[in-house]
């Protein structure tokens, strides 16, 4: 198998010696000339002379027409670059026998006599009460409708209600399981959907003003996989504009826990919801953090899956060779349940493979071999009494705990460009018209500003730091040859970085809070398509501690 192909269509685009004649094509008196060129090579940190120069002015001039030849097709975000990235190193075994799911066992569920009691109940207990006709998925979803309209507005997490949708759906699941039909766990449960994943009837914002009215006449993949297993969609949520951070083009996302402070991002509005009892669970993804850090921030559990194991289709692309989407959840059992009805191939994303997911709760910590980032816990400045403490009750339920360290030698960080050019290439169109001047952030260090910046990225620097990347997954293969599993402090050094590129799955989770009341998480990674045991391990830790049974004190 391949071990990488990146995508690099349309990557040459970039260089920028091209840019800075960028109105010849407009302009045929204007030319790229030898100082243009040596101007760029300051750029590129590169040095020629005059005739080397002079010899390549023929060619950087002929390009200059294929390259507005190219940008006239139009390609819209959903058209993918024509080479894959895959994060299989060589010699990889996939594990081929499937199971079903299996779930912990609950105790007796009554309802209470308020039914807003269920609103931060686990979609595991959720499920059964439905299973058994205890309550109606119309109940649930009227519950949490109402939830949404109340603290929505605060919270400042929701783009679209999808109540229209929402109670049919929701009908349907009654009708179903009265005649008998039972999809699974997530039969009539309400979740909300981050608002980059297209949905019929409902706009598809992707969080930003040159986009807020823009309606895709389709349902996401995983929109429709939840629709197959019963799930009721009622909400499209917030996220930062373009997934980054947490301020839309309606305001900023808070975190229930601290109105005064934003739910961090991109995924913000999955994450504030799900934490302040809205839904049951939400959809989100992660480029580089977009669901770690809204899960640290709101305290909730997230899953970060391995890249190539949910499809994207229908799903904004900010990143071909890095993005992810994922389930936010109360538990890291819904986690599993979520993922479950998610994961696998849909013919359409040809990253996707299809690889049995055997997930089974009773796990025994001392048969698997755990490791931990020692530099990473040592260092670590803030929240290191909560890192520590997670050491101890993995310990304390068995596990021998091995210290390891990420690999070294490669410059993780200066890689991460890779995000910011194909980015850059997945929003050209936003750039070259203006209308990134409607961004509502238009600091330095957010999206039209690193898109310019990133039409400097040479072509053949691009390249260089794939294969560079290339080098980081056959370190990470050998490392993890001697793990199951790793715990990291969620922001450690340069771990979440490391493994965004590497495509390696993690589960985040909450350990504490801070003296401010706020909450503060761990984060347990996984082998390549390691899911099942990684939150095998990380429910054992979850279970024994508690810290997601607490809930924010909401806002009207």
């Amino acid at each position: 198998m391949t071990r990488i192909r990146i995508r690099i269509a349309g990557i040459a685009a970039l260089c920028a010696v091209f840019f800075l004649a960028g109105s010849a094509q407009d302009n045929k008196e204007q030319q790229i000339t030898q100082e243009i060129v040596e101007k760029a090579e300051k750029i590129f940190g590169i040095t020629f002379n005059d005739a080397k120069r002079d010899s390549m002015l023929g060619n950087l001039n002929d390009r200059l027409a294929g390259y507005e030849a190219i940008r006239a097709v139009g390609l819209p975000n959903s058209v993918p670059p024509s080479l894959e990235f895959n994060p299989v190193p060589p010699g990889f075994e996939f594990e081929k026998t499937r199971t079903p799911l299996r779930m912990s066992p609950v105790g007796r569920l009554a309802v209470p006599a308020n039914l807003e009691d269920l609103a931060f109940a686990p979609v595991r207990e959720l499920a059964e009460l439905i299973r058994t006709r205890k309550i109606s998925s119309e109940q649930l979803t009227r519950m949490y409708l109402g939830r949404l309209k109340k603290y929505g507005p605060k919270l400042e997490c929701v783009v679209s209600l999808t109540e229209e949708l929402a109670l049919e759906q929701a009908r349907r699941a009654d009708q179903e399981l009265a005649a008998g039909k039972y999809r699974g766990p997530l039969h009539g449960i309400p979740y909300g959907a981050k608002d980059l994943l297209a949905a019929k009837r409902y706009r598809t914002t992707w969080g930003a003003e040159p986009f807020k009215d823009q309606v895709i006449d389709e349902d996401a993949t995983v929109i429709k996989k939840l629709e197959e297993a019963g799930a009721v969609l009622v909400a499209k949520l917030t996220l930062g504009a373009l997934a980054w951070g947490d301020v839309w083009y309606g305001g900023m996302t808070r975190n229930p826990w601290n109105y005064n402070q934003g739910s961090s991002g991109s995924s913000a509005g999955s994450a504030s919801a799900t934490a302040a009892g809205l839904v049951a669970f939400a959809i989100g993804s992660e480029t580089w953090g977009s669901i770690v850090s809204p899960a640290t921030r709101c305290g909730t559990t997230g899953l970060r899956p391995t890249y190539g194991r949910v499809s994207r289709a229908g799903a904004m692309a900010l990143s071909w060779s890095m993005d992810k989407l994922g389930p936010l959840c109360r538990t890291v059992e819904d986690c599993a349940i979520v993922f479950s009805a998610i994961v696998g191939p849909d013919g359409i994303d040809q990253t996707v493979v299809d690889v049995p997911f055997n997930y089974r709760p009773d796990v025994d910590l001392k048969e698997l071999r755990i490791g931990f980032l020692k530099t990473e816990f040592d260092s670590a400045r803030a929240n290191k009494a909560q890192n520590d403490s997670v050491l101890v009750v993995l310990r304390r339920l068995g596990a021998t705990l091995i210290p390891i360290d990420l690999p070294k030698r490669y410059p993780v960080s200066d890689l991460s460009f890779i995000l910011s050019a194909e980015a850059a290439a997945a929003f050209d169109d936003l750039t070259r018209s203006g209308k990134d001047d409607q961004m509502v952030r238009q600091i330095k260090n957010a999206w039209p500003n690193v898109f310019r910046a990133a039409r400097f990225v040479p072509a053949v620097e691009y390249i260089q730091a794939n294969r560079v990347r290339s080098l980081l997954i056959q370190d990470m293969a050998t490392l993890m040859k001697d793990i199951d599993v790793y715990v990291a402090p969620s922001f450690g050094g340069d771990n979440l970085l490391l493994t965004n590129l590497t495509g390696h799955p993690c589960v985040v989770l909450p350990n504490g809070f801070t003296s401010e009341g706020t909450p503060t998480s761990i984060s347990f990674i996984g082998r390549l398509y390691g899911e099942a045991k990684l939150l095998a391990a990380a429910k054992k830790y979850q279970d024994a501690t508690g810290f997601h049974l607490k809930h924010p004190t909401l806002q009207e």
